[in-house]
Protein backbone atom coordinates (compact mmCIF):
# COMPACT_ATOMS: atom_id res chain seq x y z
CA UNK A 1 0.00 0.00 0.00
CA UNK A 2 1.32 3.44 -0.96
CA UNK A 3 2.16 5.55 2.09
CA UNK A 4 1.60 9.31 1.88
CA UNK A 5 2.90 12.23 3.93
CA UNK A 6 1.94 15.89 4.26
CA UNK A 7 4.39 18.70 4.92
CA UNK A 8 3.01 22.12 5.91
CA UNK A 9 5.14 25.28 5.94
CA UNK A 10 3.64 28.25 7.80
CA UNK A 11 5.31 31.21 6.08
CA UNK A 12 5.15 34.93 6.78
CA UNK A 13 2.64 35.67 4.03
CA UNK A 14 1.70 32.25 2.63
CA UNK A 15 1.24 28.64 3.62
CA UNK A 16 2.89 26.02 1.44
CA UNK A 17 1.88 22.38 1.53
CA UNK A 18 3.58 19.37 -0.05
CA UNK A 19 2.06 15.90 -0.44
CA UNK A 20 4.59 13.16 -1.15
CA UNK A 21 4.82 9.40 -1.10
CA UNK A 22 7.30 7.18 0.73
CA UNK A 23 9.69 7.26 -2.24
CA UNK A 24 10.02 11.08 -1.99
CA UNK A 25 7.88 11.69 -5.08
CA UNK A 26 5.92 14.94 -4.79
CA UNK A 27 2.26 14.43 -5.69
CA UNK A 28 0.89 17.90 -4.94
CA UNK A 29 2.13 21.37 -4.03
CA UNK A 30 -0.38 23.94 -2.74
CA UNK A 31 0.06 27.59 -1.72
CA UNK A 32 -2.49 29.65 0.23
CA UNK A 33 -1.76 33.36 0.73
CA UNK A 34 -2.75 35.56 3.66
CA UNK A 35 -1.93 39.01 4.99
CA UNK A 36 -0.70 40.15 8.35
CA UNK A 37 -2.24 43.14 10.10
CA UNK A 38 -0.24 46.28 10.89
CA UNK A 39 -2.41 48.21 13.36
CA UNK A 40 0.49 50.44 14.46
CA UNK A 41 3.85 51.44 13.02
CA UNK A 42 6.31 48.58 13.37
CA UNK A 43 3.63 46.08 14.37
CA UNK A 44 2.97 42.83 12.50
CA UNK A 45 0.36 40.41 13.79
CA UNK A 46 -2.28 37.91 12.63
CA UNK A 47 -5.21 35.94 14.00
CA UNK A 48 -3.89 32.34 14.24
CA UNK A 49 -7.24 31.04 13.01
CA UNK A 50 -6.42 32.56 9.61
CA UNK A 51 -3.52 30.09 9.45
CA UNK A 52 -5.81 27.20 10.34
CA UNK A 53 -8.32 28.24 7.68
CA UNK A 54 -5.58 28.31 5.05
CA UNK A 55 -4.25 24.93 6.17
CA UNK A 56 -7.75 23.48 5.89
CA UNK A 57 -8.09 24.77 2.29
CA UNK A 58 -4.63 23.53 1.33
CA UNK A 59 -5.16 20.08 2.85
CA UNK A 60 -8.51 19.64 1.09
CA UNK A 61 -6.92 20.53 -2.26
CA UNK A 62 -3.97 18.20 -1.76
CA UNK A 63 -5.98 15.25 -0.44
CA UNK A 64 -8.52 15.50 -3.27
CA UNK A 65 -6.01 13.85 -5.61
CA UNK A 66 -5.28 10.75 -3.53
CA UNK A 67 -6.76 8.01 -1.40
CA UNK A 68 -6.92 9.56 2.08
CA UNK A 69 -6.63 6.13 3.68
CA UNK A 70 -2.98 6.08 2.63
CA UNK A 71 -1.98 9.18 4.60
CA UNK A 72 0.39 8.14 7.38
CA UNK A 73 1.88 11.32 8.81
CA UNK A 74 1.72 15.10 8.94
CA UNK A 75 4.67 17.40 9.64
CA UNK A 76 4.35 21.11 10.32
CA UNK A 77 7.10 23.70 10.12
CA UNK A 78 7.21 27.44 9.66
CA UNK A 79 8.26 30.85 10.82
CA UNK A 80 10.40 30.81 13.92
CA UNK A 81 9.87 33.20 16.89
CA UNK A 82 6.24 34.17 16.17
CA UNK A 83 4.41 34.16 19.52
CA UNK A 84 0.95 32.65 20.07
CA UNK A 85 -0.64 33.01 23.52
CA UNK A 86 -3.62 30.89 24.57
CA UNK A 87 -6.17 31.28 27.38
CA UNK A 88 -7.66 28.61 29.66
CA UNK A 89 -10.02 27.45 26.89
CA UNK A 90 -7.18 27.07 24.36
CA UNK A 91 -8.27 30.12 22.38
CA UNK A 92 -5.80 32.87 21.33
CA UNK A 93 -5.58 35.65 23.89
CA UNK A 94 -4.71 38.14 21.17
CA UNK A 95 -3.40 38.07 17.59
CA UNK A 96 -0.06 36.29 17.18
CA UNK A 97 2.93 38.67 17.30
CA UNK A 98 5.06 37.97 14.24
CA UNK A 99 8.81 37.40 14.06
CA UNK A 100 9.28 40.65 12.06
CA UNK A 101 7.35 42.82 14.52
CA UNK A 102 9.51 45.57 16.05
CA UNK A 103 7.17 47.01 18.71
CA UNK A 104 9.58 45.92 21.46
CA UNK A 105 12.61 47.91 20.27
CA UNK A 106 12.48 50.43 23.15
CA UNK A 107 12.35 47.59 25.69
CA UNK A 108 15.30 45.57 24.34
CA UNK A 109 18.10 47.58 26.09
CA UNK A 110 16.28 47.23 29.42
CA UNK A 111 15.79 43.50 28.89
CA UNK A 112 19.42 42.96 27.91
CA UNK A 113 20.62 44.66 31.07
CA UNK A 114 18.44 42.44 33.23
CA UNK A 115 19.34 39.25 31.38
CA UNK A 116 23.11 39.73 31.63
CA UNK A 117 23.01 38.58 35.28
CA UNK A 118 21.23 35.28 34.48
CA UNK A 119 22.76 31.86 33.96
CA UNK A 120 23.71 31.81 30.26
CA UNK A 121 22.71 35.47 30.42
CA UNK A 122 25.58 36.65 28.22
CA UNK A 123 24.27 34.53 25.37
CA UNK A 124 20.61 35.34 26.00
CA UNK A 125 21.23 39.07 26.19
CA UNK A 126 23.32 38.96 23.01
CA UNK A 127 20.68 37.14 20.97
CA UNK A 128 17.45 38.73 22.17
CA UNK A 129 15.97 41.11 19.63
CA UNK A 130 12.68 42.50 18.41
CA UNK A 131 10.31 39.73 17.42
CA UNK A 132 11.67 37.16 19.88
CA UNK A 133 9.10 35.38 22.11
CA UNK A 134 10.86 36.57 25.27
CA UNK A 135 10.68 40.21 24.17
CA UNK A 136 7.05 39.92 23.10
CA UNK A 137 5.99 38.27 26.36
CA UNK A 138 7.74 41.07 28.27
CA UNK A 139 5.97 43.63 26.09
CA UNK A 140 2.60 42.03 26.87
CA UNK A 141 3.37 42.12 30.58
CA UNK A 142 4.27 45.82 30.43
CA UNK A 143 1.81 47.12 27.80
CA UNK A 144 -1.11 44.66 27.77
CA UNK A 145 -1.37 43.38 31.37
CA UNK A 146 -5.05 42.45 30.89
CA UNK A 147 -4.06 40.07 28.09
CA UNK A 148 -0.95 38.85 29.88
CA UNK A 149 -2.99 37.71 32.90
CA UNK A 150 -5.09 35.48 30.65
CA UNK A 151 -2.11 33.48 29.30
CA UNK A 152 -2.30 29.79 30.23
CA UNK A 153 0.04 28.52 27.50
CA UNK A 154 2.33 30.05 24.91
CA UNK A 155 3.36 28.42 21.63
CA UNK A 156 5.45 29.33 18.59
CA UNK A 157 3.64 29.77 15.24
CA UNK A 158 3.79 26.21 13.78
CA UNK A 159 3.08 24.72 17.22
CA UNK A 160 -0.40 26.25 17.07
CA UNK A 161 -1.31 24.21 13.99
CA UNK A 162 -0.04 21.04 15.67
CA UNK A 163 -2.22 21.91 18.66
CA UNK A 164 -5.28 22.49 16.47
CA UNK A 165 -4.85 19.09 14.81
CA UNK A 166 -4.05 17.06 17.94
CA UNK A 167 -5.12 19.06 20.98
CA UNK A 168 -1.56 18.60 22.31
CA UNK A 169 0.65 21.45 23.47
CA UNK A 170 4.35 21.33 22.70
CA UNK A 171 7.33 22.73 20.85
CA UNK A 172 10.68 21.40 19.63
CA UNK A 173 14.27 22.14 20.58
CA UNK A 174 14.69 24.55 17.66
CA UNK A 175 11.80 26.79 18.68
CA UNK A 176 12.71 26.62 22.37
CA UNK A 177 16.40 27.35 21.82
CA UNK A 178 15.69 30.44 19.68
CA UNK A 179 13.06 31.91 22.01
CA UNK A 180 15.54 33.59 24.44
CA UNK A 181 13.59 31.78 27.18
CA UNK A 182 15.72 28.63 27.13
CA UNK A 183 19.12 27.61 28.50
CA UNK A 184 20.81 25.87 25.57
CA UNK A 185 23.63 24.21 27.49
CA UNK A 186 21.41 22.93 30.31
CA UNK A 187 18.58 22.18 27.86
CA UNK A 188 15.82 23.57 29.99
CA UNK A 189 13.60 26.64 30.21
CA UNK A 190 15.35 29.47 32.04
CA UNK A 191 14.08 29.85 35.59
CA UNK A 192 15.40 33.41 35.74
CA UNK A 193 13.49 34.39 32.61
CA UNK A 194 10.36 32.75 33.98
CA UNK A 195 10.73 34.76 37.19
CA UNK A 196 11.39 37.99 35.28
CA UNK A 197 8.21 37.51 33.26
CA UNK A 198 6.15 36.31 36.19
CA UNK A 199 5.02 33.12 34.47
CA UNK A 200 4.34 29.72 36.01
CA UNK A 201 5.85 26.43 34.87
CA UNK A 202 2.64 25.19 33.30
CA UNK A 203 2.55 28.12 30.85
CA UNK A 204 5.62 26.69 29.08
CA UNK A 205 5.07 24.01 26.43
CA UNK A 206 6.84 20.65 26.75
CA UNK A 207 9.92 20.36 24.52
CA UNK A 208 10.20 17.30 22.27
CA UNK A 209 12.33 16.04 19.39
CA UNK A 210 11.18 17.20 15.97
CA UNK A 211 10.33 13.70 14.77
CA UNK A 212 8.64 12.64 17.97
CA UNK A 213 4.89 12.30 17.61
CA UNK A 214 2.98 15.16 19.23
CA UNK A 215 -0.26 13.21 18.94
CA UNK A 216 -2.84 11.85 16.56
CA UNK A 217 -5.80 13.65 15.06
CA UNK A 218 -8.61 14.61 17.39
CA UNK A 219 -12.04 13.19 16.61
CA UNK A 220 -13.11 16.65 15.40
CA UNK A 221 -10.15 16.97 13.00
CA UNK A 222 -10.53 13.41 11.71
CA UNK A 223 -14.15 14.13 10.80
CA UNK A 224 -13.30 17.54 9.33
CA UNK A 225 -10.76 16.06 6.90
CA UNK A 226 -12.36 12.60 6.51
CA UNK A 227 -9.19 10.99 7.84
CA UNK A 228 -8.32 8.16 10.19
CA UNK A 229 -7.85 9.32 13.78
CA UNK A 230 -4.59 7.36 14.07
CA UNK A 231 -2.66 9.57 11.65
CA UNK A 232 0.49 10.78 13.40
CA UNK A 233 1.33 14.47 13.67
CA UNK A 234 4.98 15.29 14.34
CA UNK A 235 6.13 17.82 16.92
CA UNK A 236 7.73 19.62 13.94
CA UNK A 237 10.43 22.26 13.86
CA UNK A 238 11.29 25.74 12.56
CA UNK A 239 11.51 26.52 8.86
CA UNK A 240 15.28 26.92 8.77
CA UNK A 241 16.08 23.46 10.21
CA UNK A 242 13.39 21.95 7.95
CA UNK A 243 15.03 23.63 4.94
CA UNK A 244 18.43 22.46 6.21
CA UNK A 245 17.10 18.89 6.18
CA UNK A 246 15.83 19.12 2.61
CA UNK A 247 19.00 20.75 1.25
CA UNK A 248 21.34 18.27 2.93
CA UNK A 249 22.87 21.03 5.06
CA UNK A 250 21.98 19.32 8.34
CA UNK A 251 22.75 15.79 7.18
CA UNK A 252 25.95 16.48 5.23
CA UNK A 253 27.32 19.44 7.18
CA UNK A 254 27.89 22.07 4.49
CA UNK A 255 26.91 25.78 4.59
CA UNK A 256 23.78 26.98 2.78
CA UNK A 257 22.61 30.50 1.92
CA UNK A 258 18.89 31.01 1.41
CA UNK A 259 17.98 34.05 -0.69
CA UNK A 260 14.39 34.40 0.49
CA UNK A 261 12.31 37.27 1.90
CA UNK A 262 14.82 37.30 4.70
CA UNK A 263 18.28 36.03 3.82
CA UNK A 264 19.66 33.19 5.93
CA UNK A 265 23.17 31.78 6.25
CA UNK A 266 23.16 28.46 8.10
CA UNK A 267 25.64 25.73 8.85
CA UNK A 268 25.96 22.84 11.32
CA UNK A 269 28.66 23.33 13.97
CA UNK A 270 30.10 21.00 16.58
CA UNK A 271 29.80 23.40 19.51
CA UNK A 272 28.75 26.91 20.41
CA UNK A 273 31.14 29.84 19.96
CA UNK A 274 30.51 32.41 22.66
CA UNK A 275 32.12 35.37 20.89
CA UNK A 276 30.70 34.70 17.43
CA UNK A 277 27.65 36.42 16.00
CA UNK A 278 24.61 34.41 15.02
CA UNK A 279 21.96 32.37 16.77
CA UNK A 280 22.48 28.77 17.83
CA UNK A 281 19.66 26.38 17.04
CA UNK A 282 19.32 23.06 18.82
CA UNK A 283 17.96 20.29 16.64
CA UNK A 284 16.97 16.86 17.84
CA UNK A 285 15.20 13.96 16.16
CA UNK A 286 14.38 11.98 19.26
CA UNK A 287 14.65 14.41 22.18
CA UNK A 288 17.82 12.72 23.43
CA UNK A 289 20.74 13.54 21.11
CA UNK A 290 21.03 17.13 19.86
CA UNK A 291 23.03 18.86 17.15
CA UNK A 292 23.77 22.54 16.60
CA UNK A 293 22.85 24.63 13.61
CA UNK A 294 24.07 28.22 13.58
CA UNK A 295 22.20 30.83 11.59
CA UNK A 296 22.63 34.48 10.73
CA UNK A 297 19.91 36.57 9.12
CA UNK A 298 19.76 39.45 6.66
CA UNK A 299 16.37 40.72 7.73
CA UNK A 300 15.66 42.62 4.51
CA UNK A 301 16.80 40.47 1.61
CA UNK A 302 14.14 39.58 -0.93
CA UNK A 303 11.94 42.50 0.11
CA UNK A 304 14.86 44.90 -0.43
CA UNK A 305 15.33 43.55 -3.95
CA UNK A 306 11.56 43.72 -4.58
CA UNK A 307 11.41 47.29 -3.27
CA UNK A 308 14.00 48.51 -5.75
CA UNK A 309 13.25 46.31 -8.77
CA UNK A 310 9.47 46.41 -8.68
CA UNK A 311 8.57 49.63 -6.88
CA UNK A 312 11.37 51.96 -7.90
CA UNK A 313 12.18 50.60 -11.36
CA UNK A 314 8.78 49.21 -12.29
CA UNK A 315 10.37 46.10 -13.81
CA UNK A 316 7.62 43.87 -15.19
CA UNK A 317 9.21 40.41 -14.98
CA UNK A 318 12.29 38.63 -13.68
CA UNK A 319 13.97 38.26 -17.08
CA UNK A 320 13.83 42.03 -17.50
CA UNK A 321 15.28 42.52 -14.04
CA UNK A 322 18.15 40.09 -14.68
CA UNK A 323 18.95 41.88 -17.96
CA UNK A 324 19.19 45.19 -16.11
CA UNK A 325 21.36 43.54 -13.47
CA UNK A 326 23.75 42.30 -16.16
CA UNK A 327 24.07 45.82 -17.54
CA UNK A 328 24.78 47.14 -14.06
CA UNK A 329 27.39 44.47 -13.45
CA UNK A 330 29.12 45.25 -16.74
CA UNK A 331 29.26 48.94 -15.82
CA UNK A 332 30.44 48.43 -12.25
CA UNK A 333 34.18 48.41 -13.02
CA UNK A 334 35.79 51.27 -11.17
CA UNK A 335 32.47 52.32 -9.66
CA UNK A 336 32.36 53.68 -6.12
CA UNK A 337 28.61 53.11 -5.81
CA UNK A 338 27.80 51.11 -2.68
CA UNK A 339 24.41 50.25 -1.20
CA UNK A 340 23.68 49.49 2.47
CA UNK A 341 20.78 47.01 2.43
CA UNK A 342 19.40 46.90 5.97
CA UNK A 343 16.13 48.70 5.22
CA UNK A 344 14.32 47.24 8.24
CA UNK A 345 17.16 47.22 10.74
CA UNK A 346 19.52 44.37 11.63
CA UNK A 347 19.33 41.59 14.22
CA UNK A 348 22.42 39.44 13.82
CA UNK A 349 25.37 41.80 13.31
CA UNK A 350 24.44 44.94 15.24
CA UNK A 351 21.10 44.18 16.92
CA UNK A 352 20.07 47.60 15.65
CA UNK A 353 16.37 47.93 14.70
CA UNK A 354 16.77 51.63 13.79
CA UNK A 355 19.47 51.44 11.13
CA UNK A 356 18.22 51.98 7.58
CA UNK A 357 19.56 51.70 4.03
CA UNK A 358 21.62 54.16 2.00
CA UNK A 359 23.44 54.66 -1.29
CA UNK A 360 26.99 56.07 -1.24
CA UNK A 361 28.90 57.22 -4.31
CA UNK A 362 26.10 58.58 -6.51
CA UNK A 363 27.16 60.75 -9.45
CA UNK A 364 25.51 62.35 -12.52
CA UNK A 365 26.67 59.32 -14.51
CA UNK A 366 24.88 56.82 -12.26
CA UNK A 367 22.26 54.79 -14.14
CA UNK A 368 19.30 52.94 -12.69
CA UNK A 369 20.96 49.68 -13.78
CA UNK A 370 24.00 50.63 -11.69
CA UNK A 371 21.79 51.20 -8.67
CA UNK A 372 20.03 47.86 -9.15
CA UNK A 373 23.37 46.07 -9.28
CA UNK A 374 24.56 47.97 -6.20
CA UNK A 375 21.46 46.75 -4.33
CA UNK A 376 22.27 43.11 -5.13
CA UNK A 377 25.98 43.56 -4.41
CA UNK A 378 25.12 45.18 -1.06
CA UNK A 379 23.01 42.17 -0.14
CA UNK A 380 25.93 39.90 -1.07
CA UNK A 381 28.23 42.02 1.11
CA UNK A 382 25.87 41.43 4.03
CA UNK A 383 26.28 37.65 3.67
CA UNK A 384 30.05 37.93 3.58
CA UNK A 385 30.00 40.05 6.72
CA UNK A 386 27.73 37.49 8.37
CA UNK A 387 30.15 34.66 7.56
CA UNK A 388 33.11 36.64 8.91
CA UNK A 389 31.48 37.69 12.16
CA UNK A 390 29.88 34.28 12.73
CA UNK A 391 33.41 32.80 12.40
CA UNK A 392 32.27 30.29 9.79
CA UNK A 393 35.09 28.60 7.84
CA UNK A 394 33.34 28.63 4.47
CA UNK A 395 36.57 28.04 2.54
CA UNK A 396 36.97 24.68 4.30
CA UNK A 397 34.12 23.32 2.17
CA UNK A 398 35.39 24.71 -1.12
CA UNK A 399 31.97 26.12 -2.05
CA UNK A 400 28.70 27.44 -0.67
CA UNK A 401 25.28 26.09 -1.65
CA UNK A 402 22.53 28.64 -2.47
CA UNK A 403 18.75 28.22 -2.59
CA UNK A 404 15.68 30.47 -2.57
CA UNK A 405 13.93 32.86 -4.93
CA UNK A 406 16.96 35.11 -5.36
CA UNK A 407 18.93 32.16 -6.75
CA UNK A 408 16.80 32.38 -9.91
CA UNK A 409 18.98 35.33 -10.89
CA UNK A 410 22.26 34.14 -12.39
CA UNK A 411 23.74 37.61 -11.95
CA UNK A 412 22.87 37.61 -8.24
CA UNK A 413 24.51 34.21 -7.69
CA UNK A 414 27.56 35.20 -9.77
CA UNK A 415 27.92 38.37 -7.70
CA UNK A 416 27.72 36.29 -4.52
CA UNK A 417 30.60 34.15 -5.82
CA UNK A 418 32.63 37.27 -6.65
CA UNK A 419 32.02 38.79 -3.21
CA UNK A 420 32.71 35.59 -1.25
CA UNK A 421 35.72 34.79 -3.48
CA UNK A 422 34.66 31.16 -3.74
CA UNK A 423 32.45 28.96 -5.92
CA UNK A 424 28.71 29.16 -5.24
CA UNK A 425 26.56 26.19 -6.22
CA UNK A 426 22.93 26.79 -7.13
CA UNK A 427 20.91 23.85 -5.88
CA UNK A 428 18.12 22.20 -7.79
CA UNK A 429 15.51 19.59 -6.92
CA UNK A 430 12.84 19.48 -4.24
CA UNK A 431 14.11 21.70 -1.46
CA UNK A 432 12.40 23.92 1.06
CA UNK A 433 10.78 23.72 4.52
CA UNK A 434 7.50 22.02 3.45
CA UNK A 435 9.39 19.23 1.68
CA UNK A 436 11.88 18.98 4.56
CA UNK A 437 9.17 18.42 7.16
CA UNK A 438 7.38 15.92 4.88
CA UNK A 439 10.68 14.02 4.68
CA UNK A 440 10.84 13.96 8.48
CA UNK A 441 7.30 12.52 8.56
CA UNK A 442 8.50 9.80 6.17
CA UNK A 443 11.55 9.26 8.38
CA UNK A 444 9.30 8.75 11.40
CA UNK A 445 7.41 6.06 9.48
CA UNK A 446 10.67 4.33 8.48
CA UNK A 447 10.65 5.19 4.76
CA UNK A 448 14.08 6.81 5.13
CA UNK A 449 16.59 5.95 7.82
CA UNK A 450 18.99 8.89 8.19
CA UNK A 451 19.54 12.59 7.52
CA UNK A 452 22.06 11.66 4.83
CA UNK A 453 19.57 9.42 3.06
CA UNK A 454 16.89 12.12 3.21
CA UNK A 455 18.81 14.33 0.76
CA UNK A 456 19.90 11.51 -1.55
CA UNK A 457 18.40 11.79 -5.01
CA UNK A 458 16.37 14.95 -4.43
CA UNK A 459 19.18 17.51 -4.22
CA UNK A 460 21.47 18.30 -7.15
CA UNK A 461 23.77 21.13 -8.13
CA UNK A 462 22.19 22.87 -11.12
CA UNK A 463 25.14 25.14 -11.83
CA UNK A 464 28.39 26.18 -10.20
CA UNK A 465 29.33 29.88 -10.35
CA UNK A 466 33.08 30.52 -10.14
CA UNK A 467 34.44 33.91 -9.01
CA UNK A 468 35.65 36.28 -11.72
CA UNK A 469 39.08 37.51 -10.59
CA UNK A 470 38.74 41.10 -11.84
CA UNK A 471 35.18 41.46 -10.54
CA UNK A 472 36.26 40.05 -7.16
CA UNK A 473 38.97 42.68 -6.89
CA UNK A 474 36.45 45.46 -7.58
CA UNK A 475 34.02 43.92 -5.11
CA UNK A 476 36.75 43.80 -2.46
CA UNK A 477 37.38 47.53 -2.79
CA UNK A 478 33.70 48.35 -2.41
CA UNK A 479 33.32 45.86 0.45
CA UNK A 480 35.85 47.80 2.52
CA UNK A 481 33.66 50.90 2.05
CA UNK A 482 30.56 48.86 2.91
CA UNK A 483 31.98 47.73 6.26
CA UNK A 484 32.35 51.36 7.36
CA UNK A 485 28.80 52.34 6.46
CA UNK A 486 27.05 51.26 9.66
CA UNK A 487 29.29 53.43 11.81
CA UNK A 488 28.99 56.27 9.31
CA UNK A 489 25.21 56.11 9.20
CA UNK A 490 25.00 55.97 13.00
CA UNK A 491 27.22 59.06 13.19
CA UNK A 492 25.10 60.96 10.66
CA UNK A 493 21.81 60.07 12.30
CA UNK A 494 22.95 60.17 15.95
CA UNK A 495 20.15 61.42 18.12
CA UNK A 496 17.56 60.79 15.42
CA UNK A 497 15.68 57.73 14.23
CA UNK A 498 15.34 57.18 10.50
CA UNK A 499 11.78 56.32 9.52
Amino acid sequence: MERLFLGVDLGTSAMKLVLMDGYKNVLAQITENYQTARPNQGWSEIDPEIWFGCMKKAMEKALSCCDRKNLRGIGITGQMHTLVTLDETGKPVRPAIMWNDIRTKELIPELRQKMETFEEGAYLSKTISTGSPAANLYWMKEREPEHFKKIRKFLIGPDYLVYRLTGAYGTDYCEASTSCLYQIHRRQWSGEMRELLGLTNDVYPPVRGSVQVAGTLTEEMAKLFSLDRNIKVLTGTGDNPAAAVSTGCLGRGYPVISLGTSGVLMMPVAKTKEQAKGKMILFSFDGRSCSYLVQGVVQSNGNTFEWWARNMLGAADFSQIDGMLEQGRNGSSGSGLVFYPHLMGDKTLYADPDIRGAFVGLSPETRREDMLYAVVEGLCFSFRQLAEEMHLPLDRFGSVKVVGGGAKSHVWVQTLADVLKMPVEKMDGMIGPAFGIALLAAYQEGCVTSLEQISEGNVQVERCFVPDRLCSEECERRYQIYKRMHAGLKYITEGAVLR
